[in-house]
């Protein structure tokens, strides 16, 4: 059993441990846990540090960490994400699992005493969340959440220059957008499961089901393994309101959408929209499933102003009669910069900028915004205990 005392000392241990290695060699071992498509992309933003070696790479699926092997030669590759965590030259871990494997996934490795970067969204359930953030605490852990906003010039440069300028006034409320294509229908094959594909492996905390093809190809349609539109694209938006105007949680969630295209199966709703009550402003998010939809992006309307900010540019309209409207650009992938923030940390032993606390926080309202679509009602949440409020 784990008691204060022992979680002390072993996250001391693993802190010296760690340092003791970056200073022998100044070569960090990186696992990585959910080899898709996701999962290997990041891994390549590791590998552009020079002092990153991919030690192992873990997932349900051979023909994934096979393909994450030729990215990585000399990459282990295991199916249990136990099997890596027990070996000493993994120093990190790379989680890009799908959403209902984060928590277990996260938790795992800090208590293994490796450092943690896991993909949006932070996790499937909203009680995951403190879990993460205690494991981190517990055990001494940098946990970098993938909500690269947090990295990003475009986001840091727009929030001084117009919002904690008082150039944009005093914002009431919040308009984010991230819509997606026209759906498709769900696969149907391989109609048999692959001999190399541990489907009882993938299912994990999920309750059993015979093989689906669909649920593992299109896991996101279904929402026993993740919240849909609302937490892959919401998490990244709401995480960004609260980036700009404080961390804190909403008073109120309400949503409603639906499955309008295809009655095939799919649990979650290929358009959805959602408000929340925040304490001195309100935030609409809005997923449609149309390629015609308008542009992704943050809209804060403010009294003297109103920005619009997404990952490659911000624009600025003033408020003042013929005042030009400002456009601000910027090129490039902020992941690049999210992952090097996260590998500065490491080293520093230092908070990252996506520090999993703070997104225990951000992923709440797309989760009550999830929890508001299946009941059908108001959700009143208390953001100081982080608890709904009975109604």
């Amino acid at each position: 059993m784990m008691t204060r005392r022992t979680a002390a000392r072993a996250a001391a241990m693993t802190a010296v441990s760690y340092s003791r290695v970056l200073g022998a060699n100044e070569r960090i071992g990186l696992g990585l846990i959910g080899a898709g498509g996701r999962g290997q992309y990041v891994m390549t933003l590791f590998q552009r540090d020079s002092a990153v070696d991919v030690r192992a790479v873990c997932d349900v699926y051979a023909v994934k960490t096979d393909a994450a092997q030729q990215k990585a030669p000399g990459a282990r590759a295991f199916v249990h994400h136990e099997r890596l965590l027990e070996m000493k030259e993994v120093d990190m871990v790379l989680v890009g699992s799908p959403d209902h494997w984060h928590k277990d996934h996260s938790v795992d490795a800090m208590a293994a005493g490796k450092d943690v970067y896991v993909e949006k969204p932070l996790c499937r359930l909203r009680e995951e969340a403190a879990e993460m953030v205690k494991a981190a605490r517990v055990y001494g852990r940098v946990c970098q959440v993938g909500v690269q906003q947090r990295s990003g010039q475009v986001y840091e440069e727009a929030r001084e220059k117009y919002l904690k300028s008082g150039l944009v006034g005093r914002v009431a409320h919040i308009d984010c957008v991230w819509h997606s294509g026209a759906p498709r229908p769900l696969p149907t094959t391989p109609a048999v499961q692959p001999s190399n594909l541990d489907w009882v492996r993938f299912l994990g905390p999920v309750k059993y089901r015979d093989w689906t093809p669909a649920q593992y190809l299109n896991f996101r349609a279904f929402l026993d393994f993740n919240g849909g539109k609302m937490t892959d694209f919401g998490h990244h938006w709401l995480d960004t309101v609260h980036m700009f105007m404080g961390e804190r949680g909403p008073r109120t969630a309400m949503s409603g959408g639906g499955g309008f295209y295809y009655q095939d199966g799919r649990t979650a709703p290929d358009t959805i929209s959602a408000l929340f009550e925040y304490d001195e402003f309100s935030v609409h998010f809005a997923s449609l499933s149309s390629p015609a939809g308008g542009e992704y992006g943050v809209t804060f309307h403010g009294d003297k102003g109103r920005l619009y900010v997404n990952r490659n540019r911000y624009e600025f309209q003033s408020a003042e009669k013929g005042a030009p409207l400002e456009v601000t650009k910027f090129p490039g992938d902020i992941t690049a910069d999210h992952v090097r923030n996260f590998l500065d940390c490491c080293r520093t032993r230092q908070r990252p900028k996506g520090d999993v606390g703070l997104a225990a926080i951000s992923i709440q309202p797309p989760l009550l915004a999830v929890q508001s679509y299946l009941e059908k009602r108001l959700i009143r949440f208390d953001p100081d205990r982080m608890e709904t409020i009975p109604s």
